[in-house]
């Protein structure tokens, strides 16, 4: 029995995975290691998990990851985070800002705190992450592991496309990535540095767990999906991983919506 890796297209190359104590970001983590790098598994709480997805990565004998504890909304921890992770790995090839949470309210009971803690996160912390790594990028400028001078990718969502009663600041901060990443990625292409985000659709994460986890909700949630079945953090990972790769090296600004449907408005199939 063969039991020799076989080529890893994201061999050499070191990459950052903010949230990835769980969830899609642990999914990321994951599927970018299986294809070779070295990986950055970031969060905020629970360092027990993110030790554990780094020996579970570790284990697998491609890709190194380790575990770094790092605020996205925080400007000082951000810039220890990307210090610390260059100190580690020596730079940084792949950077993908996927951090991101909920606070869920109508409008008129929405709290400031609230719309500014998913502000904080999904949106500044995007902000943040982004430009730490183009500041790494052209610092160290080109490498032989990669077409790209350097790869970023962000965690989006179909809200970004989707208006979204009761999650007014999420949706709001997933709109402002778009603008964000395309906004950045008109910038930074000349550079020879790739922006893209991925958008999910309904994934089997934690912080939608309401959303799925009995057979009546699933089943509810599905006539939303065309494609008639609820997604999974592998279903993003692999994008991400191909988005970091040099097979597509000519994809800059681009949204990609792995949603099984979502964004076709399945309730116009019959003509609304």
């Amino acid at each position: 029995m063969n039991t020799q890796p076989s080529p890893q297209r994201l061999a050499g190359q070191n990459a950052m995975v903010t949230g990835a104590n769980s969830g899609i970001g642990a999914g990321i983590a994951r599927e970018l290691a299986a294809a070779g790098a070295n990986v950055v598994v970031n969060y905020v709480v629970q360092p027990e998990t993110a030790e554990s997805i780094c020996e579970d990565i570790n284990k697998l004998g491609a890709g190194k990851a380790i575990a770094i504890q790092a605020d996205v909304s925080s400007e000082s921890d951000v810039q220890a985070l990307f210090a610390e992770a260059i100190k580690q790995f020596g730079t940084l090839d792949i950077v993908c800002s996927n951090a991101g949470l909920q606070r869920d309210a109508h409008l008129v009971d929405m709290t400031l705190d609230q719309w500014n803690k998913v502000i904080g996160v999904n949106l500044t912390g995007a902000f943040l992450v982004a430009r730490e790594a183009a500041r790494e990028f052209t610092r160290r400028g080109m490498r032989d592991v990669s077409c790209a001078l350097g790869k970023i990718i962000f965690t989006s969502s179909v809200h970004q496309e989707i208006p979204w009663g009761g999650h007014c600041n999420y949706a709001t901060t997933k709109g402002g990535i778009m603008q964000l990443m395309e906004s950045i990625a008109q910038e930074l292409a000349p550079h020879r540095i790739r922006v893209n985000s991925v958008c999910p659709g309904a994934i089997e994460t934690a912080i939608n767990r309401n959303a799925w986890d009995t057979a009546s909700a699933a089943t509810a949630l599905k006539k939303l999906i065309p494609y008639g079945r609820i997604g999974v953090p592998a279903d993003i990972a692999k994008v991400a991983a191909w988005l970091a790769s040099d097979e597509s090296d000519y994809i800059c600004g681009a949204s990609i919506y792995v949603d099984g449907g979502m964004t076709l408005y399945p309730g116009f199939a019959t003509g609304g």
